[in-house]
């Protein structure tokens, strides 16, 4: 028998972790110097964390230390359990470095257990959806093999985009250049961010506007959209609720029987894309 893990930066909703038994590893994010754990949005104001952003506050991630994954992981094995864990890219952090020698670690202490991985090359909801659809096949019995390869299959097929209000954030991160960011806030420019097959964040278009953004998302969609029936799609604003209600309006009446979810974006993504971010997910021909 074994257990599955996934962590918060998969951004699935509290009650669906719950519902779907998943094991939750929550990552920490720090405003004003106080350091939280995200709750997959039990608790959290996210309109007065955006707004602290929007007020000049930069809030920081920050990684698990070796510690923490033996604290999460070790009551398991230790109860004669596995453990499989879905896990956001491994690209974007180097907590999975601690993650690793935390595993080396509880492997010599319990050598009859297994602790496996997969790392879905997304994060927030495109992480979600991977973890969302494993663990219905978890529930249906699937074994850590046979997880294994629809994980492998599913994730390739699993889009994800975003397009920013304000390049401020991404400039902080290292994402584009002083000069874009100054250009880009003037001008309107809005840059359009996806995942590759590595697992890392790169930058396929813009906009000019918000609204002709939108409309480049919705067009993805449709071109690289699959099994829309079967798949949920996934719309998430980081308080920009307006033009998400309004793309969700506009995906309901192109695709009426679609399942349509929207929800917040929470506050470790959020720090790196900032306020006035939307992102859509959905099952496609291509990553």
């Amino acid at each position: 028998m074994y257990q599955l893990f996934c962590d918060s930066n998969c951004e699935l909703w509290h009650t669906t972790v719950k519902e779907l038994g998943i094991n939750l590893i929550r990552m920490p994010y720090i405003v004003d110097g106080e350091e939280f754990l995200y709750d997959m949005g039990e608790a959290t104001d996210f309109k007065a964390f955006f707004e602290k952003m929007r007020k000049g506050s930069v809030p920081t991630t920050a990684a698990l230390n070796e510690f923490a994954y033996t604290e999460y992981f070790e009551p398991i094995l230790a109860r004669g359990e596995d453990i499989y864990y879905i896990t956001f890219s491994h690209a974007m952090s180097a907590t999975f470095n601690s993650m690793q020698k935390a595993i080396d670690a509880l492997k010599v202490k319990y050598p009859d257990r297994e602790i496996r991985f997969k790392d879905s090359k997304l994060i927030s909801m495109g992480s979600g959806f991977v973890t969302y659809y494993g663990a219905l096949k978890y529930k249906e019995g699937a074994t850590m093999d046979e997880l294994d390869a629809y994980l492998d299959e599913l994730i390739p097929h699993v889009a994800t985009y975003f397009v920013v209000d304000d390049l401020t954030y991404l400039y902080r991160g290292g994402r584009v250049s002083g000069a874009t960011k100054v250009v880009g806030n003037l001008l309107g420019i809005k840059p359009i961010l996806h995942f590759n097959d590595e697992g890392k964040i790169v930058n396929i278009n813009k906009a000019k506007g918000f609204k002709k953004a939108i409309s480049v998302l919705f067009d993805y969609l449709k071109t690289k959209g699959t099994e829309l029936d079967q798949y949920k799609i996934y719309v998430l604003n980081a308080d920009n609720e307006k033009e998400a209600e309004s793309f969700v309006a506009q995906i309901k009446e192109a695709y009426p029987n679609a399942d349509i979810v929207t929800q917040p974006i929470g506050p470790v993504i959020g720090s790196h894309c900032g306020p006035g971010t939307v992102g859509l997910i959905f099952h496609s021909k291509e990553k």
